[in-house]
């Protein structure tokens, strides 16, 4: 079988149906994620061991291979003239299985994602930390990129992105773009972080926080005059604030929550809810740090930041409760959705 031009078949089955992922598992056909749903390519050939060594051949370079080969599982980018993917190769009862999601060519701006315009506010700083949060597959990285692009195509300004694989491809337009990979271009994040101070950086999105290196270097990098963009697997604005202190350990924590609690510019937390005509639309809270804010990270009073974004309409914070029930009240979520996607379904119940 030519498997290239297999995947070729697939990834034009992809775009036909505006799907997100492609999922190759020996002993299952082709499956497609549309709208979040899993749907099995039933026309498709049910995959064997041999097909998917074969994937493996087209997607993985020698030295991919061999990471895979060592640790079982293994992060790669495929690019086609036409799209772009993320990949994603691991073990499963000894036999590998490939995960893909599609990268879009092109970078959607605020409103074409139905992101709030407020967000722009972070794109205009000269420094601080901001943090896209939300489960896996919640449109982060997207999110991510859309500020990037605007930084990019507003600001004369150097931009460094590190990634694991990269993920949207910047070209240059008044800034400068550098897109450095993990394993590729540099060792780790935190070793490209460290390395930013001597390559007169101004803006650096790192693709995510993995470990306690890089959270630091993150953070004194906010503090000492750039502009960090970055994100993690975390549910809202005070779970992010306490996975990061409580990463460190104890006798380090005292000095993260000072570093964090000023250098910090906000958090904005993301859910994509199917909508009622189709596909998927945002839901989403945003934490603004300012003075209040401040006090409750260095005061270890971090539980009660969700009451301040429920009560700062006024300064430009969303709570994501009253995001879901305006979403509701334009007809374009139903009810029971945004009850499943609520953190406090009884405070939602009081909005809509």
């Amino acid at each position: 079988m030519d498997y290239r031009k297999e995947i070729d078949e697939l990834v034009d089955l992809i775009l036909k149906q505006d799907a997100s992922d492609l999922h190759l598992s020996v002993g299952r056909n082709p499956t497609i994620r549309v709208s979040g749903s899993l749907i099995p390519l039933l026309k498709r050939a049910v995959v064997t061991e041999l097909d998917m060594q074969g994937f493996i051949d087209v997607f993985l370079t020698k030295e991919a291979k061999e990471i895979l080969a060592k640790t079982r599982d293994v992060d790669f980018s495929y690019n086609l003239t036409h799209a772009r993917f993320r990949g994603h190769i691991y073990y499963r009862q000894a036999v590998p299985a490939i995960a893909l999601r599609l990268i879009p060519k092109v970078i959607r701006t605020l409103t074409e994602l139905n992101l709030p315009p407020i967000l722009e506010t972070f794109t205009r700083k000269t420094q601080g930390f901001f943090l896209v949060v939300g489960p896996i597959g919640q449109g982060k990285t997207t999110t991510l990129a859309s500020l990037i692009e605007m930084i990019n195509q507003t600001r004369t300004e150097h931009i460094l992105t590190i990634e694991d694989p990269i993920e949207y491809l910047f070209d240059s337009k008044k800034s400068i773009v550098d897109q450095r990979e993990v394993r590729t271009d540099t060792p780790d994040f935190a070793d490209a972080l460290t390395a930013m101070f001597r390559e007169d950086i101004d803006v650096c999105m790192v693709g995510e926080m993995r470990d306690i290196a890089t959270m630091a270097t993150a953070v004194t990098a906010a503090e000492t005059g750039h502009l960090i963009f970055s994100t993690l697997h975390t549910n809202n604005a005070s779970q992010t604030i306490d996975r990061i202190i409580d990463s460190f350990p104890g006798s380090q924590q005292d000095q993260i929550r000072v570093q964090l609690a000023s250098s910090l510019s906000g958090i904005f937390s993301q859910r994509l809810i199917p909508r009622i005509s189709g596909g998927l639309i945002p839901a989403y809270e945003l934490l603004i740090n300012n003075a209040a804010v401040s006090n409750l990270i260095r005061e270890r009073r971090t539980h009660e930041i969700n009451t301040v974004i429920e009560t700062s309409s006024q300064l430009g914070m969303i709570d994501m409760n009253r995001s879901l029930a305006e979403l509701v009240r334009a007809g374009e979520i139903s009810v029971e959705n945004a009850y499943v996607y609520s953190s406090n379904p009884k405070s939602l119940e009081r909005l809509l």
